[in-house]
């Protein structure tokens, strides 16, 4: 049995530019991984299922085509082979809610295929399959620090970033992407920030930070107003920066260390005991498996 992890993807800033003829928006974002994730365990079979668990499986019932088939499928077909495996995924993200759940979950499926099927791929393979799964597959495949440009299709790799210990917040109100783009109206551009480089203090990061922004976070608050109380929350409980993650609707905060973020946590789940409160490194340096 090969078994695989999909980190949480956070959007530490995601500035917006001009649609472009595909249909897409250009795009700029500072992209980290958390330690929060779905798991992934894929075992030889008849015949290619997925069976889904967990505290968010029922967000996916009913779904028939689930993105991380779509990856299995996809795999098989440009690797040639035919992938006769069960899937079982423990959902354990909030579903459609900015941290890239579902995309992660797609690239943890490449991942783990290209083990099963050793010497059938490689990384580079991996990434050229992930584009047409969806925008943000491509920076899942590899989980680490990345500027991503492009509709998401394009990264460069942010080296000496540091580990930032964090919380997650999401209260349950899932917000569609299109609706959150279809009222946008201001946008930062991309082009507009530098790489970062020397950031190793939380002096240094939040400097760098306060040059940027979510520009999806206006709109998604207009549709969903509760973004707001998230942020304030994570203020009040000692969140040095707290800010959206991708189109929403979970936000996160950074705080100057792992007890102030864990004790963060637990104020806000005090507070709000319905809400998915996750206290979490990002960053944190891991070792990823091809082969």
């Amino acid at each position: 049995m090969i078994q695989e992890i999909a980190p949480a993807k956070v959007n530490l800033f995601l500035h917006v530019g001009g649609k472009r003829t595909d249909g897409y928006h250009e795009l700029e974002s500072l992209v980290v991984f958390a330690d929060v994730a779905d798991e992934l365990s894929l075992a030889p079979a008849d015949a290619l299922s997925l069976e889904v668990t967990g505290p968010f499986a029922s967000a996916l019932q009913g779904e028939a085509d689930n993105l991380v088939l779509r990856a299995a499928r996809r795999f098989g077909e440009l690797a040639q082979v035919e992938p006769k495996v069960k899937i079982t995924l423990s959902k354990n993200l909030p579903v459609a809610s900015g941290i890239g759940g579902g995309s992660s979950d797609a690239a943890a499926t490449l991942r783990g295929l290209s083990r099963m099927f050793s010497g059938r791929t490689k990384l580079p393979e991996l990434w050229n399959m992930a584009p047409a799964l969806g925008s943000d597959v491509p920076v899942c495949v590899l989980p680490n620090c990345w500027i991503m440009s492009g509709r998401g299709e394009r990264f460069a790799s942010v080296e000496d970033f540091p580990q930032l210990d964090a919380v997650l917040v999401n209260a349950g109100k899932p917000v569609s992407t299109a609706d959150v783009y279809g009222r946008l109206t201001d946008r930062r551009g991309t082009g507009n920030v530098s790489r970062p480089a020397g950031i190793r203090t939380m002096a240094a990061l939040q400097f760098y930070l306060e040059g940027t922004n979510n520009d999806l976070e206006a709109p998604a608050r207009q549709l969903c107003p509760v973004i707001g109380e998230q942020i304030e929350a994570l203020k009040k409980s000692g969140a040095v920066i707290a800010r959206m993650s991708g189109s929403g609707a979970t936000c996160f905060g950074i705080y100057p260390d792992e007890v102030s973020a864990r004790r963060g946590a637990d104020v806000i789940f005090a507070e709000h005991p319905n809400w998915w409160v996750r206290a979490t490194a990002l960053n944190r340096a891991r070792t990823w498996s091809f082969q």
